[in-house]
Parts: structure tokens; C-alpha cells; sequence
């Protein structure tokens, strides 16, 4: 799958986004290496810490199903500038992406920042950081 037909993707899952709160809908579309396709967006929660951000449903929801190889992720919001992801997601994406995983932030005048997982966020906390015995 090409890069624009993942980020269109994103913008059509954005649609379904649950923002009664922050009104900032968020869509993302994740691509398993064999190109399977997960796509998220953000669900809200009146207690907000328990909101969870496009990026971590489509992974969720790849993992649920069995999928941990991916290949490329593209986010997209009614931003400024390429949408970033939150640090929260950041870290779940290094648990589950290798350093080479694509990631196309964009927002909806067509700006597109392009990433690898190592590039978006060096130098994370990883299992490997863990004790052994754990």
C-alpha cells in the first residue's frame, strides 16, 4: 500500500473518532508487513486519563488479531503542522515497531513529516532494559 492510499485510510477512520470532549478527532491507519491494514481513531472518556489515542487502537487492534510485524503507520488530525504522536503512544509504538517502521504524520492540508520509529523516538525505554529474571 502506497503512502497516500494509507494516509486516505486515516482520514476516513478519523471520521468515526469519539471527541465529544477535546473536539480534536484523530485518525490512523497501521500496515502489517505481509499488508494487512488496522486503521484506529481516538476514544474519548469523560475521565480523560482513560482516553485512548488513534495510534494505540489500530495496534491494539493489529495485536488482538495476532500481528506484531508492521511495516509502515500513518496519523493524520486538523492540524497546524503534521500531526506528532503523544509520548504514551510513542512508547507503545517502540514496544511493537522495529527501528525501521515507517511513520507518516500529516494533517489536512496535505503536510506530511516522514519518520522511522528510531527517528521519532531514540534512545526509548525497551524490554531489553528490564531485568532478566523479570
Amino acid at each position: 500500500m502506497e503512502k497516500n492510499q494509507l494516509i486516505d485510510e486515516a482520514k476516513k477512520i478519523r471520521e468515526r473518532a469519539y471527541t465529544p470532549y477535546s473536539k480534536f478527532p484523530v485518525g490512523a491507519a497501521l500496515l502489517t508487513e505481509d499488508g494487512t491494514l488496522f486503521t484506529g481513531c481516538n476514544i474519548e472518556n469523560a475521565a480523560y486519563p482513560v482516553t485512548c489515542c488513534a495510534e494505540r487502537v489500530a495496534i491494539f487492534k493489529a495485536i488482538t488479531e495476532g500481528y506484531f510485524k508492521f511495516s509502515k503507520l500513518a496519523v493524520v488530525a486538523d492540524t497546524q503542522r503534521p500531526v506528532p504522536p503523544c509520548g504514551s503512544c510513542r512508547q507503545v509504538m517502540s514496544e511493537f515497531f522495529g527501528s525501521d517502521v515507517t511513520i507518516f504524520t500529516t494533517n489536512l492540508q496535505g503536510e506530511t513529516k516522514t519518520f522511522t520509529m528510531e527517528e521519532i523516538l531514540p534512545f526509548s525505554f525497551a524490554p531489553s532494559d528490564l531485568p532478566e529474571d523479570q
